[in-house]
């Protein structure tokens, strides 16, 4: 099983509010299964990874990596970035 469509746009409107930045990226999914799950649904999870960059003042650039770890049902359950 994997993410549907409008939960991963939820996932991401959640990402673009926090990371402006980001806003239009497409994230890289990954499957990550729980061995421990006792339901169906419980034992999936994800890893989305976005990754951007970001003009700074003057000539700098900002590169953004923001990995999020999400539940079978689409919920964020960890948020992550790198500067």
């Amino acid at each position: 099983m994997s993410l549907k469509s409008d939960q991963l746009q939820a996932i991401a409107k959640e990402v673009y509010q926090k990371f402006p930045e980001l806003k239009g990226v497409r994230p890289d999914v990954q499957n990550q299964p729980v061995p421990s799950a006792k339901t169906p649904g419980e034992g999936e999870r994800y890893l989305l990874t976005f990754k951007g960059v970001s003009v700074l003042a003057g000539t700098g650039r900002l590169v953004r990596v923001v990995r999020v770890t999400a539940d079978g049902r689409g919920r964020v359950l960890k948020m992550s970035t790198s500067r």
